[in-house]
């Protein structure tokens, strides 16, 4: 659980009503809701075996950040997209949102990224795993990949290991797939995660929720149409710039930053 407070600081996820109700009456867990531990953790480990031993994974997103204004209203910034990874160093994401519509090629060396609005893209040399990818991009450019630590080569080390209490909430239901709902407390953050049933237990659902930033700010991921192996389309993850894109500086393409233009972070507006 690397890096949440770099992302909370400038991203947030809105409470549903229903949860906010929840929490205003108080939360009655059902009889036998607290986990086994052991158990609980096993299922983590199993999802983030069954993860590390796909070669090939592909996948579609729907995510919701949200920024929290200084009078405190919650707004939340929608998006969608796409990742295609074949381990250990090929990957392709997408993201379109409302101000945005952004391509990532990562083909072992080189990352792309393309500003399909304004048909502009930047590169930079970047040898390396998809995990090394992950850490540089979070690390030295502040542009954490969706769904970043639940696609790296051993999952149950990067969100496990700070957990300082488990729950299981039993069985829910997302985009129509029964999961194992689990909820886990560390010292910085909460977060829950609906791993599907069955013989392949992927991430279905990933919540983020900060509790040392006024307001409890939150990151949520959907993950659906999950595909591994022969189930991936064959894809090239080389950039082909059939558009004629015009390479700019990767710091002046304006549709990568993680709010449009005119939002501002701090102070007044």
């Amino acid at each position: 659980m690397k890096n949440f407070n770099q992302k909370f600081a400038k991203v947030y996820v809105a409470l549903t009503f229903a949860a906010t109700f929840a929490m205003v009456l108080g939360l009655h867990m059902p009889r036998g809701a607290q986990a086994d531990e052991v158990y609980a953790r096993n299922l983590v480990k199993s999802m983030s075996d069954y993860l590390a031993a796909q070669k090939a994974i592909s996948f579609t997103y729907d995510a919701s950040l949200e920024i929290v204004t200084t009078d405190h209203q919650k707004l939340a910034l929608t998006n969608s997209g796409t990742m295609i990874l074949n381990r250990p160093n090929k990957l392709r994401a997408t993201r379109f949102g409302g101000f945005a519509d952004v391509e990532m090629l990562f083909d072992g060396k080189t990352v792309t990224l393309l500003g399909k609005n304004m048909n502009q893209y930047a590169q930079f040399d970047m040898p390396g795993t998809i995990d090394h990818l992950i850490d540089e991009l979070r690390k030295k450019y502040n542009k954490p990949l969706p769904a970043a630590d639940l696609i790296m080569a051993d999952v149950y080390e990067q969100i496990m290991p700070q957990v300082i209490d488990v729950k299981d909430l039993g069985s829910g239901v997302i985009g129509g797939m029964q999961c194992d709902h689990l909820a886990f407390r560390t010292k910085d953050v909460d977060w829950q995660i609906w791993i599907a049933r069955g013989d392949r237990p992927y991430p279905c659902r990933y919540v983020i929720t900060s509790k040392i930033i006024a307001d409890s700010p939150q990151y949520s991921i959907q993950l659906a149409n999950w595909k591994t192996g022969d189930e991936v389309a064959t894809d090239d993850f080389t950039f082909k710039n059939m558009t004629k894109a015009q390479k700019i500086d990767l710091k002046d393409i304006a549709e990568l930053n993680d709010l449009p233009e005119h939002y501002q972070t701090g102070g007044t507006k």
